[in-house]
């Protein structure tokens, strides 16, 4: 693909941090998810990292980052919030809140300011791939940078597959 990157709010916002940081375009798979982008980028997709909007039963919306491999306990995040239920958001208010298409939604540089919760574990690898505001299109950047540039609150809710919910 000889593309150019396209130059979205989330690398502005990587530009602004000062962030290193590598572009990474693919052929975008319609609900190909993870598995898709970790596959035409030929990474594990332990590393890719998605970027999920949910909202809590105040329709309070929120950011989670989780490892591509796993789904996200929303019963834990909820007992760690101190709310009753947290769900993910249908793609259109997702979009609404984000100001990014579903398929495309990156953590930085999102239209409303959310809270932002981490995966602790994503902290232990050198490098993730995470999504750069335009479906077709991850980031390299070092957990530390995105910890740096997010502070996200560092949470253990991660379901890996396999597992029992």
């Amino acid at each position: 693909m000889s593309e150019k990157a396209p130059v979205t709010a989330a690398i502005r916002v990587l530009r602004q941090h000062k962030a290193a940081y590598t572009e990474h375009l693919y052929d975008y798979e319609e609900k190909g998810g993870t598995t898709a982008s970790a596959r035409e980028l030929g990474v594990d997709e332990h590393t890719v990292v998605k970027t999920l909007i949910m909202e809590d039963e105040n329709k309070q919306p929120l950011v989670v980052l989780m490892h591509g491999d796993c789904e996200v306990s929303t019963k834990n995040l909820a007992r760690l919030r101190g709310c009753k239920s947290i769900h993910p958001c249908s793609p259109d208010i997702a979009n609404k809140h984000s100001g990014y298409m579903v398929g495309g939604t990156s953590p930085f540089g999102t239209r409303k300011a959310m809270p932002v919760y981490m995966q602790d574990s994503v902290l232990q690898l050198a490098r993730i791939y995470i999504n750069g505001g335009k479906r077709g299109f991850l980031v390299g950047i070092s957990p530390a940078d995105v910890q740096r540039i997010l502070q996200p609150t560092l949470v253990d809710v991660a379901i890996r597959h396999g597992d029992a919910a």
